[in-house]
């Protein structure tokens, strides 16, 4: 769990960088409309911005000051890419220094204008909105408490100033007939939006925050069903391990397991390179996989070979004897279609399936685990397999296993004994697969075990 957190703050660090950097260029963008918009407003309403102001001089300030504050932005997101070590080691202290130069910068612009301009109409005007601008854009940063200190600092800087030249400062600098333009009502007001604003940012931030944490906890689990099955699972299962996880960590069911073994493996690999004994049973293994897949089953393991299949674990999904069945046919025909396109080399497999309750879980310890099935019907389904030497057969099933097909299925297949087997205290009846002559190569027709 430690390991977990860890790694969760580990990607919550990097998204807030990104995000920060992503805050910068969004700034930037929006302070140069503004900056262009301000223009052409101006062009087109001279005289009244004259009659306001009295001088030209506020506007030349605003647009020096928004080109400073996005040469600092630019300044930002270039540091930031530069050298993401200094915002890693300390991403608080970054996010709390620049919220604090940017609206001490905008503070800076107004307590400029209304001391080159001796008037306090720019308190009044919509510049002083561009407060909200970084306030809002603070829930990039994701901190409830870096929102909150935003809007705080916003309003006291922009109270601040009002209350000084309405009052403190009236009749000095600023002539009283223009400070008294300003009104409590207005400055306490906007300072109080500014504050509520900075409150439901920081609401927004912590529920981007969670929603991010949440994301990132389901990611991880992804990743770790992915690393615990590497590629033996499609992604229907995977999502529904993910959501039945308690399973992986033990759980007593009912699973079909299946052995497949390639016969006479062992002559093949001695009579070719290494190179096409790899190649032969990656083309074996291609379809026969896609198969097992398709009907809802798991490879658990590879036995050089052949490999170990489970139906009805980690998760369950219909009649499971008849997935496995059915799997285990559509493999035989695969197989025969293979033979007779010329595609592989004469083979042939044994199959075997059975029925039964098993611990299934995940086993081993935090560097390396293996999702595991134990249990008596492991073992009975391999001495299955291995009576199909016995039987010149390619599939049996146990009599668990027949009986829960469907009649139609059930005609395939026909008694050929009751088995004492090892693993078992009990008789196992054996049934054995209907197959057509032509599928029996002639020199494997009397192979015995």
């Amino acid at each position: 769990m430690q390991g977990q957190n860890k790694q969760l703050e580990e990607q919550f660090s990097v998204e807030m960088f990104r995000s920060e950097r992503r805050r910068s260029l969004i700034l930037i963008g929006m302070l140069g409309f503004e900056a262009a918009f301000l223009i052409l407003i101006y062009s087109f309403y001279k005289n009244a911005y004259y009659t306001l102001f009295h001088s030209y001089i506020a506007i030349y300030a605003i647009l020096i000051f928004t080109a400073l504050l996005i040469a600092y932005e630019v300044l930002v997101h270039f540091l930031i890419g530069k050298n993401s070590r200094l915002f890693f080691l300390n991403p608080r202290f970054f996010g709390y220094f620049t919220a604090f130069s940017e609206i001490t910068l905008l503070s800076l612009l107004l307590i400029f204008v209304v001391e080159y301009t001796h008037q306090t109409t720019i308190l009044q005007t919509p510049a002083t909105l561009t407060y909200f601008i970084f306030i809002v854009l603070s829930t990039l940063r994701l901190s409830f408490k870096l929102s909150v200190f935003t809007g705080m600092l916003a309003a006291f800087e922009f109270v601040a100033i009002s209350i000084y030249y309405s009052t403190v400062n009236a009749g000095g600098t600023i002539p009283r007939e223009a400070a008294l333009n300003l009104t409590g009502m207005q400055y306490l007001g906007q300072g109080l939006i500014m504050l509520i604003t900075g409150i439901a940012a920081g609401f927004v931030a912590d529920l981007i925050k969670r929603n991010l944490h949440t994301s990132f906890k389901v990611v991880n689990e992804k990743n770790e069903v992915i690393g615990l099955f590497g590629q033996q699972i499609s992604q229907q299962i995977a999502n529904s391990i993910l959501e039945k996880k308690d399973e992986l960590t033990g759980i007593k069911k009912n699973v079909c397991v299946m052995f497949l073994d390639i016969r006479n493996f062992t002559p093949f690999v001695e009579r070719h390179q290494p190179e096409e004994v790899v190649s032969y049973l990656n083309n074996l293994f291609r379809f026969m996989i896609r198969i097992i897949e398709a009907h809802h089953g798991v490879i658990n393991q590879f036995v050089g070979d052949g490999f170990m299949a489970t139906f009805g674990a980690p998760v369950s999904t219909g009649n499971i004897s008849e997935h496995a069945v059915l799997a285990a046919t559509e493999i035989i025909a695969e197989l025969k279609n293979e033979l007779a396109a010329g595609s592989l080399p004469e083979t042939r497999v044994g199959i075997g399936i059975h029925y039964g309750e098993a611990v299934t879980g995940n086993i081993g310890s935090s560097l390396r685990k293996q999702y595991s099935i134990t249990g008596s019907v492991v073992i009975i389904a391999s001495r299955i397999e291995q009576l199909n030497k016995k039987h010149n057969s390619q599939l049996l099933v146990s009599g668990e296993i027949y009986d829960k097909l469907s009649n139609d299925l059930k005609k395939e297949f026909s008694f050929v004994e009751n088995a004492t087997l090892k693993g078992s205290n009990n008789q196992i009846s054996i049934y054995k697969f209907h197959e057509c002559e032509n599928n029996i190569h002639p020199e494997l027709k009397n192979e015995t075990p």
